[in-house]
């Protein structure tokens, strides 16, 4: 049974898109969109710290009118991380005056990125810096004591990342560390030593000149007193060790980034919190191989699987080393390698 007349069906049937009538819109706002505008204007930016959610970027790099500018990140980059060391494009008042704030709306491809887990058995990784392109291990003699697997730890992240490492041995007038670095004796690693009275301010900065160099090391290390010897500017807080526990007191409370000028040219020193561990549940041991190229060139003749460790079956790169095929000082640079790899499986 039909309620409606017969007239009023025709004109049911006849209804077209015409007849639509939608509900107005007395806010006149926009329907949401996922499409992001291009940003033809942004400019190259790079990040030199973050506190609060607010971003100390560099604007107009290496221009006679470069300048630190405060910025935030846009909405679509608040689930991507942005760290120290990253060139992002930024929009918005770029003129640097007080109250101004730019926004920071794409990052640009990474070079390289430092990373750690919080474990060796997490995978989640974090992010300490991006684009650095060396890494300067601080360590120190005494006060507290050097320890040699971290700073393992620290030299398999820079090779898993591609970053050159470096060492500094500092409060060498308190002991001597021959028999710490002998550990290191394979490495194609140039070492630095440091004293109280004698700091090599003038051969570190030659290395830092035309690199992105990322600081790391134990609380009290002395790593914040280096870099305000090479950055005076940069006037970071210094601590001491606890006489007590033997553990630094953690004075650097965030990774920022600072310009070194010296005699021999200019570089980037990025100063980042001392930490107590150092997860490698992120890295490939394929890159800790790649970093020894003989050893790695050998291994293409071990079999499937090889863990190149001691006890090892049939390892190309032991026999070798054993029979004297890759020079005097392979295994100087065999045993770092194992140890390296050994450290990494524990």
């Amino acid at each position: 049974m039909s309620w409606l007349s017969d007239d009023d069906e025709d004109d049911e049937q006849e209804l077209d898109e015409s007849d639509f009538r939608a509900r107005p819109n007395p806010k006149a706002n926009r329907p949401r969109t996922k499409r992001r505008p291009a940003h033809a204007d942004a400019r190259i930016a790079r990040v030199l710290g973050v506190d609060r959610g607010r971003y100390a970027v560099l604007i107009d790099e290496d221009e006679a009118d470069e300048r630190a500018i405060t910025a935030t990140r846009a909405r679509e980059l608040r689930k991507q991380p942005i760290v120290t060391g990253d060139r992002v494009r930024v929009v918005g008042d770029t003129s640097g005056d007080e109250g101004t704030l730019s926004r920071m709306v794409g990052i640009e491809p990474r070079a390289t990125l430092l990373r750690r887990s919080a474990d060796d058995t997490d995978q989640v990784e974090r992010v300490i810096v991006a684009n650095a392109d060396q890494m300067l291990v601080v360590v120190a003699a005494a006060d507290p004591e050097p320890r040699a697997r971290l700073v393992d730890r620290y030299l398999i992240a820079a090779l898993d990342a591609r970053i050159r490492p470096l060492l500094v041995v500092t409060k060498t007038d308190l002991a001597d560390p021959s028999e710490f670095l002998g550990h290191f004796a394979g490495l194609d690693l140039e070492v630095f030593t440091s004293a109280q009275t004698e700091m090599p301010v003038d051969r570190i900065g030659v290395a830092l000149v035309g690199h992105s160099t990322v600081f790391v090391g134990h609380s009290g290390v002395g790593k914040s007193t280096l870099v305000n010897a090479l950055v005076p500017s940069a006037m970071r807080a210094t601590g001491h060790v606890n006489d007590v526990t033997g553990r630094g007191r953690h004075t650097s409370s965030s990774t920022i980034s600072y310009r070194y000028r010296g005699p021999a040219g200019a570089g980037w020193v990025i100063d980042t919190p001392g930490v107590r561990s150092f997860g490698l549940g992120h890295v490939d041991p394929a890159n800790v191989l790649g970093a020894f190229t003989d050893l790695a060139e050998a291994a293409a003749d071990c079999p499937r699987g090889c863990t190149h460790l001691p006890d090892a079956p049939d390892c190309a790169i032991i026999e070798a080393v054993a029979e004297g095929r890759l020079g005097p000082s392979a295994p100087a640079r065999l045993d770092s390698l194992q140890r390296l790899l050994t450290t990494f499986a524990r």
